[in-house]
């Protein structure tokens, strides 16, 4: 009996001994949680209690040289909803479903779905938000933010790009420089209870936006506009599927005007810019985004082409610096070059004679500039690919470049370097073509063209300037005057007589090019101008792919330029000098390239 009564005692005490222990773990435990992690704790409580929302920054905008708008924002709204605020769910789907137009269903799922915060639309017109807002309808948000807008509609718009949904640049500009123009969203803090409603008097807090930087580019949109009238133009004149044209200055890479017709509404990206695209979608979803993709693509960048004879500038740089041919050389053509076993044609198939370099460059005779490829010779004809850049892309400030697509120079025989000489059977995108024509007749400095010249703050403050890379010595001087003078006698004297403007000296080129397959009467005919010749501010370069009728380079592309240049030189401010006629007695070229 005794030892029972003492083994009862014993446990006794180990319970209670137990229990005190316990107790002192869960006192030291509490003590802990309270002094040692009570901040964290106390962040953990805060973060359950407070909702979180989202404040849209106001996107930098975009200016031409000038200083005009070309990017801009607009306040529109975001309509949410909160579940466990909403006291009159019915209210709330009819006012919402009549005030977004949105079908009364749609909406009600939205309402009645569990879950923190529910977004019902976004880029709400800001009048119709504030209708909204008067409604003062508990669970119901109505949160400002911005919405892309672009005052001058489609002006340049595969340059520009567009955004998306998010505010974040999808193509162009916008998404080239999103970094800068982005900014940082702020935040709408809340305060709820347990069941997530929100707590009188406590009221929000509020990180503010940070609005991103401006973006000035070296577009005008004076030169902008008047570019792009005149390739929309000749697009609806020659019946053409569309018409590119570049104008940049040759001697730093700013671009002044880049147009691609047709151009697409910046305010309505995802609608088609043509009948003939909408028909081709149907209501089939993947087309239409193929459709769409296509509609965005800039084909100055994005897209390669056979050069034709404008490449043949490339040809006759590399022939006079590596001493192969002078100006003083002879020539004779018949209509054709035999190369190996293949006839290549001239334009002017039956022949332009007994002429020298310069007036081959003239008459832009395929016979000269094959033998001037024939004389360089495959490896030293890629060594001036290389020299020149054309093995690279240019590092244009816009996303997507298209590199060159060019033989290797292990399979390049005879015939492939007879045809590359004078621009066929290889591919460079328009805007390569314009940097190394700058190249060459800016006296040898590989340039990179570019849009961007400085992201400056709000108020206008240059916070950097863009710099971009230049390589020198890519010519010598000589070369490079050589090349002018000859290419003003292509214009005073030869096929681009149809660019010539009386009081000013314009060199340049014409091309027309048969695109693949061969035999399929589908052309490019192209034009490569610059002003003045003799030191040259502006270079202009227009593409029209597939004219109807005449196709000829010299006479439909080269108009184009003139028409441009006689605008844009004087309001550049460059002013005429002596008339530049024809001299008499001098021989004139025939026209067809």
């Amino acid at each position: 009996m005794i030892r029972t009564m003492v083994f009862h005692r014993k446990k006794i005490w180990v319970i209670f001994l137990g229990c005190a222990l316990l107790l002192a773990g869960l006192v030291g435990r509490l003590a802990y949680l309270m002094g040692a992690r009570a901040d964290y704790y106390s962040e953990k409580a805060e973060d359950l209690h407070e909702r979180e929302r989202d404040i849209k920054a106001a996107r930098g905008k975009i200016l031409d040289a000038k200083g005009n708008v070309l990017a801009d924002n607009r306040t529109v709204c975001t309509i949410s909803v909160i579940h466990s605020q909403i006291k009159d769910p019915e209210k709330v789907i009819r006012v919402l479903a009549e005030k977004l137009s949105l079908d009364a269903e749609t909406v009600r799922k939205k309402v009645e779905k569990v879950s923190s915060i529910e977004r019902i639309r976004t880029n709400v017109d800001k009048t119709i938000g504030d209708e909204i807002r008067e409604y003062a309808m508990e669970g119901v948000k109505v949160d400002e933010d911005y919405r892309r807008y672009y005052p001058y509609g489609s002006l340049a718009s595969k340059v520009l790009g567009f955004t998306g949904g998010d505010n974040q640049g999808i193509i162009g500009l916008e998404v080239k420089y999103d970094e800068i123009l982005s900014g940082e969203p702020g935040k709408i803090l809340t305060v709820t209870d347990a069941r997530g409603v929100e707590l009188d008097g406590t009221g929000e807090r509020r990180k503010e936006p940070v609005a991103g930087d401006t973006l000035r580019t070296s577009l005008d949109i004076n030169i902008q506009e008047y570019v792009q009238q005149a390739a929309l133009k000749v697009m609806e004149e020659k019946q053409a599927e569309r018409v590119s044209i570049l104008l940049m200055n040759p001697q730093n890479g700013e671009i002044y005007a880049c147009a691609n017709v047709p151009e697409f509404d910046l305010n309505d990206p995802f609608t088609l810019n043509t009948e003939e695209a909408v028909s081709q979608a149907g209501t089939d979803a993947k087309k239409k985004q193929e459709l769409l993709n296509q509609m965005w693509r800039n084909p100055c960048l994005n897209d390669t082409y056979e050069p034709g004879s404008t490449f043949k500038i490339i040809t006759m740089a590399a022939g006079l610096e590596e001493g192969v041919v002078s100006t003083e050389d002879r020539f004779f053509c018949p209509g054709y070059k035999v190369v190996e076993d293949r006839r290549i044609h001239c334009a002017k198939r039956t022949g332009h004679g007994a002429q020298s370099f310069v007036e081959g460059a003239q008459n832009s005779c395929n016979p000269v500039f094959i033998e001037v490829g024939l004389r360089l010779g495959v490896d030293r004809y890629y060594k001036y690919f290389q020299q020149f850049g054309l093995l690279k892309k240019t590092g244009i400030d816009l996303p997507g470049e298209a590199g060159t697509i060019m033989h290797n120079p292990k399979n390049m025989g005879e015939v492939e370097l007879a045809t590359v000489s004078f621009g066929q059977s290889f591919q460079i995108t328009p805007v390569q073509l314009a940097t190394t024509v700058s190249t060459i007749i800016n006296g040898g400095e590989r340039i990179t063209p570019h849009f961007g010249i400085s992201v400056e703050s709000a108020d206008g403050t240059v916070v950097n300037t863009l710099e971009y890379p230049v390589e020198t010595e890519v010519l010598s001087e000589e070369t490079s005057r050589t090349v002018r003078s000859i290419l003003e006698k292509v214009v005073s004297l030869g096929s681009g007589k149809n660019a010539g403007i009386e009081g000013y000296s314009i060199g340049g080129k014409t091309a027309t090019s048969q695109t693949l397959p061969r035999g399929s009467g589908r052309y490019i005919s192209s034009f490569l101008g610059f002003a003045p010749a003799e030191d040259p501010t502006v270079l202009g370069l227009c593409i029209i792919h597939n004219p109807q009728g005449m196709y000829y380079g010299g006479i439909i592309a080269a108009p184009v330029i003139r028409n441009i240049f006689e605008n844009v030189l004087p309001y550049l401010g460059i002013e005429k000098t002596a008339s530049q006629e024809t001299a008499d007695g001098e021989k004139t070229a025939d026209r067809l390239d």
